[in-house]
């Protein structure tokens, strides 16, 4: 497809709008790839998606898909034995759960995305199991397992055997002059107090730490020395059993790469599928028939990308009993707009997507389609309008044929008007021969 005329035509703004709709990051690269193709069945089937995903969003309203994370490079870490992290198993849980809400929100429906919702492994056991152990990035839960919750518990009891020691220490007469505040703090991971500087050597511990101004010293009593350094062995028997669950979670998970490829793959494709029936749905659009006779038909067709309370909706149709078609009337009467509506509305067919339009409209089979639309005057390649729009129409009178469609927007026009007509009757007479749509 001409890339110049997709950007004529303006197929880069409608699929900004589709990505729009996408809830993965990599649904929305699919949005963003896709082009029109060039092959009648891989159309007729992606329209017939599409339309399908439009059914299921009229009747049961549509899944999120936005905890579709790529889970691409957790999977490879699994299939050599890596431990993945937090991060990674949530995003492995958040696919889980999206596959699981997706496959039962439409588990009735049957039609052509019945094979993908069928063919999605929710994997609940395993997506259990990590939302179980695993509450945020930053914390494991108690319930992971006993000898957790154990450590967890010895932790809590030495901390408050630490913090009545300190207090004593806080309200005690002799040393509450020493203090600069009367609060407990934490240095380098271990509980202090607050002690003025004059009065370090009167306050038995170990300095951890001083004030920017020199004034206050940071000191971990000698009564709690022995309890931070319990609480020091536990935190370290915490972490090296955060690990091991860690480790068992992907061990676990290990076990289920191919269904989690799968399913993340599906979820992508689905997401892609969704936006497209989204997007219909915002558009009010229909599901056109692809002829293979380069006919079209649209009836009451509006441009996709002007507001629909002052869009006007147009008929045409080329093909049957023609096959130029030729529209003239006054300035801002709709020519221009009308020449798009058609070239954009293919371009939309062709890529997979609903139109709007009424039922019943078709739309031609092309392989190429070509515009020369509006001001094209280049200022850097010092071209006149004429000239530019005569360089554009020379490319298109190159590569044109009889699987193409022709947009030509005044052809013929800024030069002598004699000369311009018989130029454009000659253009037109050329393509004609060479059975393309125009």
């Amino acid at each position: 497809m001409d890339y110049k005329s997709l950007k004529t035509l303006e197929y880069h703004k409608i699929i900004e709008k589709l990505s729009s709709y996408a809830g993965s990051e990599a649904a929305r690269k699919m949005c963003a790839d896709l082009k029109p193709m060039t092959d009648i069945n891989s159309i007729n089937d992606a329209l017939t998606q599409t339309s399908d995903a439009l059914s299921r969003i009229y009747a049961k309203g549509s899944v999120s898909f936005s905890g579709v994370t790529n889970i691409i490079d957790s999977i490879k870490r699994l299939e050599v034995g890596s431990t993945l992290n937090t991060h990674e198993l949530l995003n492995i849980s958040a696919v889980l759960t999206t596959a699981a809400a997706a496959k039962s929100h439409y588990e009735e429906t049957n039609d052509s995305l019945t094979d993908y919702f069928n063919s999605l492994e929710p994997l609940t056991p395993l997506n259990t199991q990590i939302k179980n152990c695993i509450i945020s990035e930053e914390e494991i839960s108690d319930d992971a397992s006993g000898t957790l919750r154990d450590i967890r518990r010895q932790m809590r009891i030495s901390a408050d055997r630490i913090h009545t020691e300190l207090n004593k220490i806080l309200n005690s007469p002799s040393t509450r002059s020493c203090l600069q505040d009367y609060v407990i703090t934490m240095r380098q991971g271990r509980y202090c107090l607050p002690v003025k500087a004059e009065y370090k050597s009167q306050i038995a511990g170990m300095i951890h730490d001083q004030s920017a101004t020199g004034s206050t010293i940071f000191i971990e009593p000698a009564a709690v020395v022995k309890l931070n350094n319990d609480i020091r062995e536990l935190e370290l028997k915490e972490q090296a059993e955060i690990e091991r669950i860690l480790a068992a979670l992907s061990a676990e998970a290990s076990a289920y790469t191919d269904e989690l490829q799968s399913d993340y793959t599906i979820l992508v494709t689905l997401d892609f599928i969704f936006a497209k029936g989204k997007y219909a749905s915002a558009l009010n659009a229909i599901k056109p028939t692809v002829t293979t006779d380069r006919s079209f038909d649209i009836i009451a067709g509006k441009h996709p990308l002007i507001d629909p309370k002052t869009v006007v909706p147009s008929d045409i149709y080329l093909g049957k009993d023609f096959t130029t078609l030729m529209i003239t009337g006054p300035n801002t009467g709709g020519k221009t707009v009308t020449l798009k509506t058609v070239g954009l509305l293919h371009l939309m067919a062709l890529s997979g997507l609903l139109i709007p339009a009424k039922d019943g409209s078709t739309i031609g089979f092309f392989k190429d389609i070509f515009a020369d639309i509006g001001d094209e005057q280049s200022i850097e390649q010092s071209l006149s309008t004429f000239s530019s729009h005569m360089t554009n129409i020379v490319s298109i009178l190159d590569e044109a044929n009889s699987n193409s469609l022709v947009l030509f927007d005044e052809l013929g026009s800024g030069t002598d008007p004699v000369e311009g007509a018989a130029l454009a009757v000659a253009i037109i007479e050329t393509l004609n021969k060479r059975g393309s749509r125009i």
